[in-house]
């Protein structure tokens, strides 16, 4: 055990020599630096924000859209509503008959109301399934029309990049490059022009 130890302190120290000649006898090369800024003809890079909460409060396509889907929403809560409304009818209808009813009479009742409650459990997911699934392909459609519109503000802007800012999410922002009125304004404009 000892000479193979000896034997491989012996290869490790010749590989340490080889190693350390190469390094300092191989002839040096100059560093070539790239240069990785973009090649663009006469053009800066250019960045502008607009305020989201402006365009969530004053932009009349979404408003009008906030305002059909809580109108949906008041829909569907009227519809549950009146079946809650129905099984506590049948609910006061059968305790009224209390002792009078049956062994046969009270097993039907109770079954009654099990399927109206199953009913009444099963509508309250489905209605809120629509409003979930109505909200979010309304959102989509602002969303698209305001990336829309923001393609056709930036032709002859030329910005890089146009962000939504988000107290959340940004945390210094200098006001001189807002384009939030800019894009409220023809956002609105817009949307009259298409006649709603």
């Amino acid at each position: 055990m000892k000479n193979f130890t000896l034997g491989l302190n012996i290869v490790l120290a010749i590989a340490v020599a080889v190693l350390f000649y190469l390094h300092f006898s191989s002839p040096k090369k100059p560093a070539v630096v790239v240069d990785k800024q973009p090649q663009t003809s006469n053009s800066a890079f250019k960045i502008a924000y607009f305020e989201m909460d402006s365009i969530e409060n004053h932009y009349e396509y979404l408003k009008d859209v906030r305002k059909a889907l809580r109108e949906l929403e008041q829909q569907k809560s009227n519809e549950l509503n009146a079946l809650r409304n129905e099984y506590k009818a049948k609910l006061q209808g059968y305790q009224s008959q209390g002792k009078s009813m049956t062994q046969e009479q009270m097993v039907k009742a109770n079954e009654d109301l099990q399927q109206l409650d199953m009913k009444l459990k099963n509508q309250e997911q489905v209605k809120t399934q629509e409003l979930q699934d109505e909200s979010i392909q309304q959102i989509q459609k602002v969303k698209k029309k305001i990336e829309e519109y923001l393609k056709e503000f930036n032709k002859d802007r030329n910005y890089a990049y146009i962000f939504a800012s988000s107290g959340d999410i940004m945390y210094y922002k200098d006001s001189v490059y807002s384009v939030t009125s800019d894009i409220l304004r023809g956002l609105n404009e817009e949307y009259k022009k298409k006649g709603q």
